[in-house]
């Protein structure tokens, strides 16, 4: 098969047919002047259409003086544009039954709309006037500056919210991956209009920018609403940005950290440093995961829940960065029971790096991949999503049929060497964190201190 190009050496001007299925779907790719990427999927069958606008811009590539700015300006874009003021957005979509809104991540941000199909106009202009057009008024920043301070503070009320954010600052010390979304009470206070408007400028630019839709619509009828909609915006001579890549170079110390409150239960979250999403390993990783905390029948959730009953709620996740990545398990469990818990996940590590996983493990892991990933397709929402990934991320459209055919490709010897490397007691766990009813380090149980030794 040739090689797909991708969308950041596709030139200007031009479409490429990225997908054709038997139904009749079709997934393109044009790459507009002044580098915006239009990509389209083109579901038969369906009423609905979803608008995604991708901007590759997240909390690692704030300051730390503007730590937090992405987000904020995620909820300041809301409240004006040149032609609509918050009220009008609100109203407009409303009108047709719609759903606007937006998150920000580490590494994007992206704004939405989910309407039927013939309210694809609405949505297209709703999104791109938001985006390319907001005002960022003085008096709306203070006004939003309150409501993400609440933001803050409300994830620190959530005992599992502020561990994981905890969990992701402690691997990734000082790294700019490890700084919170939200950024910190102290960076949102002292954000001025100015540093927000300049940011805001300078990094939401057409060439960082993917626009992805799903739904019962036609590339060309994107094609005509986007240039309606961004005029004279389009142009330029700059070329789509490249996916992120490169190595980070993040710290292996192995650490404990603690954050006291008053919970009933203590919240426990150990792991160690993995690889980004660029390496071939990714897939092995994925059953890995799957296999050790990723069901009912998984490792984990069968020795701490089921068989000796130490918490309700156990699993592992996998977090893929551009550059970088991490492997981590979480429960929720009695603060006298800690220890206990602790130490069944450190055996439970132990064991899978020294001997694998069984061939029905591996088989059951896989299935509970494929599945959440074709189930997952089931919406245009869905669809939308994986598309705008795809091309900002990798640059290019990998379909479900060759997901799928990777996943089913791991062989129980790649999950064993990956266990090995990862998951042996030299290479980690690196980091624990915990939230609960501790006063200090030493009131921690000795097994927590043991599993980073």
């Amino acid at each position: 098969m040739a090689r797909q190009i991708s969308g950041y050496e596709q030139p200007a001007g031009t479409t490429r047919t990225l997908e054709s299925t038997s139904d009749g779907g079709r997934v393109k790719r044009t790459v507009l002047p002044g580098g915006l990427r239009v990509v389209t999927e083109q579901i038969p069958g369906v009423r609905s259409a979803t608008v995604g606008l991708w901007v590759g811009v997240g909390s690692r590539d704030e300051q730390p003086a503007v730590a937090g700015a992405a987000h904020y300006l995620e909820h300041l874009l809301f409240k004006g544009t040149a032609r609509r003021d918050a009220t009008d957005i609100a109203e407009e979509v409303d009108a047709v039954g719609g759903e606007l809104n937006a998150f920000t991540a580490k590494e994007h941000t992206c704004y939405y709309a989910q309407v039927i199909d013939e309210d694809l106009p609405v949505a297209i202009d709703l999104v791109a006037d938001v985006v390319f057009a907001a005002r960022c008024a003085d008096a709306d920043v203070e006004t939003e500056r309150s409501v993400v301070l609440e933001e803050i503070a409300m994830r620190d009320d959530d005992p599992e919210d502020l561990l994981h954010e905890t969990f992701v600052e402690t691997i990734l010390d000082g790294h700019p991956l490890g700084r919170p979304v939200l950024g910190s009470q102290e960076s949102i206070r002292g954000m001025t209009p100015r540093a927000l408007r300049g940011f805001y400028r300078r990094r939401y630019v057409p060439e960082r920018m993917v626009l992805s839709v799903a739904g019962n619509v036609t590339h060309g009828a994107v094609l005509r609403l986007v240039r309606r909609a961004l005029g004279d915006r389009l142009g330029g001579d700059a070329a789509p940005v490249p996916a992120r890549s490169g190595r980070a170079r993040l710290r292996r110390t192995r650490t404990l950290a603690l954050r006291s409150d008053d919970t009933e239960q203590a919240h426990l979250m150990v792991g160690m440093p993995a690889f980004g999403r660029h390496d071939e390993r990714r897939y092995a990783l994925a059953v890995l995961n799957a296999a050790l905390g990723g069901g009912m029948s998984s490792r984990l959730f069968q020795q701490v829940r089921e068989q000796r009953g130490l918490a309700y709620q156990v699993y592992s996740s996998v977090a893929t960065y551009a550059d970088t990545g991490h492997l981590s398990v979480y429960a929720g469990c009695q603060p006298d029971r800690l220890g206990e818990v602790t130490g069944v996940v450190r055996a439970v590590l132990d064991e899978v790096a020294a001997e694998g996983l069984s061939e029905a493990e591996v088989a059951r892991a896989k299935g509970q991949l494929r599945g959440a990933l074709v189930l997952g397709m089931e919406d245009t929402a869905s669809r939308m999503s994986r598309l705008g990934k795809n091309e900002l991320n990798y640059g290019r459209h990998l379909s479900v049929e060759d997901n799928l055919a990777r996943i089913d490709a791991v062989t129980g010897d790649e999950v064993a060497a990956l266990a090995r490397t990862l998951l042996r007691r030299q290479a980690g766990p690196t980091t624990a964190v915990v939230v609960g009813p501790y006063a200090h380090d030493e009131d921690l149980p000795d097994e927590l201190h043991e599993v980073i030794a």
